[in-house]
């Protein structure tokens, strides 16, 4: 794992590389080994985004899943202690994680690929369990799905025409 800065403008994005693989086709020649790398791009303000970058060399195919990273960045909804607003389940293929909000101080209580999505997001505090499928790169897509689909009480709000204490209740 590594972790780099990478300046896109005015923003700085930091980058991890969550797993790499070897993959391996038999050809009539022989075996041709090829590496996909999984990558995870944020800015710890509430942008991230994830891609996988396929190549016959490993820096290569972790520059193209920084570059796919950058170009699926999402920006996330987060509440006043750096938390996720509400509890979801995020779902990408075979795999769910659970995301839960929690209170300030609890830190990110998550496993591998979901922590480095986790903390380049800019989250500090939340408590999520994987569920399903264990894949590397199916946790993180799922994990991206669910904080995707977050909406802040003022989204409701305006989303149902009432005010935001009537949503909080």
């Amino acid at each position: 794992m590594r972790d780099n800065k990478v300046d896109n403008g005015q923003v700085e994005f930091s980058d991890n590389v969550v797993s790499i693989k070897r993959v391996t086709k038999v050809v009539k020649g022989g075996r041709n080994m090829r590496f996909a790398a999984l990558v995870v791009v944020g800015d710890n303000n509430g942008h991230v985004g994830a891609g996988v970058g396929k190549a016959a060399e490993i820096p290569e195919a972790i520059r193209k899943g920084k570059e796919d990273a950058m170009k699926h960045m999402i920006e996330i909804a987060m509440d006043e202690n750096g938390s996720v607003p509400h509890d979801f389940t995020g779902k990408f293929c075979g795999a769910n994680v659970l995301l839960k909000r929690a209170p300030e101080g609890t830190g990110i209580i998550a496993g591998g690929p979901a922590r480095a999505l986790l903390e380049l997001a800019g989250i500090r505090n939340i408590r999520t369990k994987s569920l399903g499928s264990n894949n590397k790169q199916n946790v993180v897509f799922a994990t991206l799905d669910g904080l995707k689909s977050m909406k802040t009480p003022e989204e409701f709000a305006r989303l149902r025409g009432k005010s935001v204490e009537e949503i909080k209740g």
